[in-house]
């Protein structure tokens, strides 16, 4: 039984890496790993190959309401953008933080983080306000070597920042871990490392611009626009958030898909400009189709994997080996898992190995938030490495993409560090866990 494991998980492996070679899609190699390890468990009978077409619907199922929360926070960040708050903010840092640098630079990190932790995506923060904040820190006096490095890595982390982790919900999802407890648990680090990463990359002035030069070049926002009509929004997403903590048994439970559609709509009421609504939610699902097709296709890998014995297999080589080994190669496998099957990897290898620490003591949640920290990072190696790429292009960056890799080595190494600091240590930090609840 084990040699048939073994023969399926590699004719996925293989499926794999001859779709890539033609050049497919990383969704489309991901569909012909999880129909190839059908039809190779169907030789096999496990599973039947009547059963295959049913596994592989089912399995586009398990992350509807991931896409639901992406798909309705991404809108309501595109309108925010379009209304034009993104410029008007970024311009009010300049015009009165500009003398202050620790403030303008700390507040430009929140302005790149906020997008990512309400969408679930770096690319989502990079397409949304990476260009202003970019122009910004150039201004700033930042070389394009470290503008690029720093909008990578605060990129990678706002995906990684809650409210919403799609690395945490796939896990969550099937390990049937309730997704509760991760405000602290990963907001406390992230703003850690950010604060780290942005004072490393922009502490140091290289020549700068005046204020004047700098906000002409700062792209212009629309008349009318001011702090309320910004703020307002978040104020709709978050106040509906915090009533159903505060008062849990006298305020319904929205869901996250509603409240940011709540929040979407508010955006709408306030903006100073007309915003064609249907041509906006076109374009941005447009954008969102790769990402909502990982999470259908991952769905059906795993439940594939599942069916033909492949995950139980991927189970045990992870409970066999080596605890002190393990800990070690977590901070290798997983950005390569990631820069290789993206959101993929959290269900292959993110989810035996939560039981597994689980099972030895270790606190899942913490865990959890532990492995969202690594995973990131993967979105900067090929051959995927969306957010690399787009860090590159909202920066300007001309130089060549190895050597902008080598730019992120010291906040890569302290992210990792921390990162599974906080697995082994997951049980005495428990505490985050129960602060956020």
């Amino acid at each position: 039984m084990t040699t048939h494991v073994v023969l399926i998980f590699l004719v996925m492996a293989a499926a794999y890496a001859v779709a890539k070679a033609r050049r497919l899609s990383v969704e489309l190699s991901i569909l012909a790993a999880a129909v190839a390890g059908g039809l190779a468990g169907a030789f096999f009978k496990t599973p039947l190959l009547s059963d295959l077409p049913r596994h592989l619907v089912e399995g586009s199922f398990p992350y509807l309401d991931v896409m639901l929360v992406f798909s309705t926070a991404t809108i309501f960040m595109a309108i925010v953008g379009e209304s034009g708050g993104v410029n008007y903010v970024v311009r009010g840092t300049i015009r009165l933080f500009y003398n202050v640098r620790f403030v303008a630079l700390f507040v430009l990190m929140i302005i790149v983080l906020i997008p990512g932790a309400l969408t679930g995506a770096g690319s989502v923060s990079l397409l949304v306000v990476g260009t202003p904040v970019a122009l910004a820190l150039g201004h700033l006096g930042i070389p394009q070597k470290k503008v690029a490095a720093m909008m990578f890595i605060l990129a990678g982390l706002s995906a990684a920042a809650p409210p919403v982790n799609i690395w945490a919900m796939i896990l969550c999802a099937g390990t049937a871990i309730p997704y509760v407890g991760f405000e602290f648990t990963l907001g406390i680090p992230v703003l850690i490392l950010g604060t780290f990463t942005t004072l490393y990359y922009g502490w140091k002035r290289e020549g700068r611009s005046t204020k004047a030069e700098t906000l002409a070049r700062l792209p212009e926002v629309p008349a009318g626009m001011t702090w309320w009509r910004v703020l307002l929004p978040f104020l709709a997403f978050f106040g509906t958030v915090a009533a159903t903590r505060i008062w849990p048994f006298g305020v319904p439970i929205l869901g996250l898909p509603l409240q940011f559609a709540i929040a979407a709509a508010v955006a709408l009421a306030v903006s100073p400009k007309r915003i064609d609504l249907p041509e906006l939610s076109r374009t941005t699902m447009k954008r969102l189709l790769p990402l909502l097709a990982t999470m259908i296709v991952v769905g059906m890998l795993q439940q594939i994997m599942t069916a033909t014995g492949v995950r139980g297999l991927l189970s045990y080589l992870v409970i066999s080996a080596p605890l002190i080994l393990l800990y070690i190669l977590l901070a290798v496998i997983i950005p390569v898992s990631e820069g290789v099957l993206t959101y993929g990897a959290a269900a292959i290898l993110g989810i035996p190995l939560v039981w597994f620490f689980d099972s030895i003591g270790l606190h899942a949640t913490v865990v959890i938030a532990g492995l969202s920290l690594l995973w990131p990072l993967g979105d900067g190696l090929p051959p995927t490495a969306l957010i690399g790429r787009l860090s590159v292009m909202v920066s300007d960056y001309r130089d060549s993409y190895r050597s902008f890799l080598k730019a992120t080595w010291l906040p890569w190494i302290v992210i990792t560090v921390t990162a599974i600091l906080m697995i082994i240590f997951s049980a005495k930090l428990s505490f985050l866990v129960r602060w956020s609840m």
